[in-house]
């Protein structure tokens, strides 16, 4: 009966070790002294990748930098430790989820499907996903893809829109699924597939940085409206609100328009190339009302 009843207090304090563990949010754990953790992206530009000397650098980066200020400022924690965790679009979600990254910083859609294990903060940026093809290509749109090789990165909401749409309309496409963007781009490069179907934004990122970016165009109308967010931890109420006000306030302020220009209007590496994309009118009317609710 001893034996039992010391048993039965080292499961529960054992127990009420892990439960504390698991409660903690990441204020809390920033101001114990723990680091926060960034996760990025390789390839999606110019949102979030490595540049040349393998520096998570791009838009969404510089958001969470942004972030990670004004989480100093919340804590007091003025040497407050950030580190990056590289992930992929096949397990940045899991990553958020089971408490291994902070913050997500890609380009990765707030929908319902993935609001039920992530939370998102206020939308970076609103696009659509379009189709990447050989500059000799005659492929102007999803249809002129019936019976032909239709490439897409693992774990995105594009592939996921072409698998629907290819079934709905039965288009009769090999739908292929690429470990990242880079790879996908050079399928298409390669003729291993006909399109590249993603954001247009990461699109035109994608071609304007390859050896020869002439030899590619994106055709087509929007398949997908996508509202782009930088990714939290479900559950943590204190954390979003200290998130949520940080990117109203870069809005509000405009501060943001002067990092969306430095990595969509300016040369960006690695080769110094301009997106010369300015702000569409869908993101400027949402940054009027800036809010983490969106209809999808």
């Amino acid at each position: 009966m001893q034996l039992f009843s010391r048993t039965l207090k080292m499961s529960l304090l054992v127990f009420g070790l892990a439960t504390t563990a698991q409660a903690q949010t990441v204020l809390q754990r920033v101001e114990s002294g723990g680091k926060l953790v960034i996760a990025h992206r390789e390839s999606s530009i110019p949102f979030s990748y490595v540049d040349a000397d393998k520096k998570p650098v791009g838009y969404a980066v510089d958001l969470c930098l942004r972030i990670a200020e004004a989480i100093r400022k919340k804590t007091g924690m003025k040497n407050m430790a950030v580190a990056f965790l590289q992930v992929t679009p096949s397990n940045r979600i899991a990553m958020v989820e089971q408490g291994k990254a902070d913050l997500e910083c890609g380009s990765t859609t707030n929908n319902a499907e993935r609001r039920l294990k992530v939370s998102f903060t206020i939308p970076h940026f609103i696009t659509g996903a379009r189709l990447l093809v050989r500059a000799d290509s005659k492929i102007e749109r999803l249809q002129d893809m019936e019976g032909k090789k239709l490439v897409s990165t693992k774990g995105t909401t594009p592939l996921a829109a072409a698998e629907q749409a290819n079934r709905e309309r039965m288009l009769h496409i090999t739908i292929l699924e690429a470990p990242d963007h880079a790879k996908a781009v050079e399928m298409v490069e390669k003729g291993e597939a006909d399109a590249f179907v993603m954001d247009d934004v990461l699109l035109f990122g994608l071609a304007a940085n390859r050896a020869n970016p002439a030899a590619l165009k994106v055709v087509g109308k929007f398949i997908t409206t996508e509202p782009l967010a930088i990714m939290l931890p479900k559950n943590d109420p204190e954390f979003k609100k200290l998130v949520d006000e940080e990117v109203r306030r870069l809005i509000q302020s405009r501060e943001i328009f002067a990092i969306y220009d430095k990595w969509f209007m300016k040369p960006i590496p690695p080769k110094n190339t301009a997106l010369n994309l300015p702000v569409s009118y869908l993101l400027h009317d949402s940054w009027k009302y800036p809010t983490d609710f969106v209809p999808f």
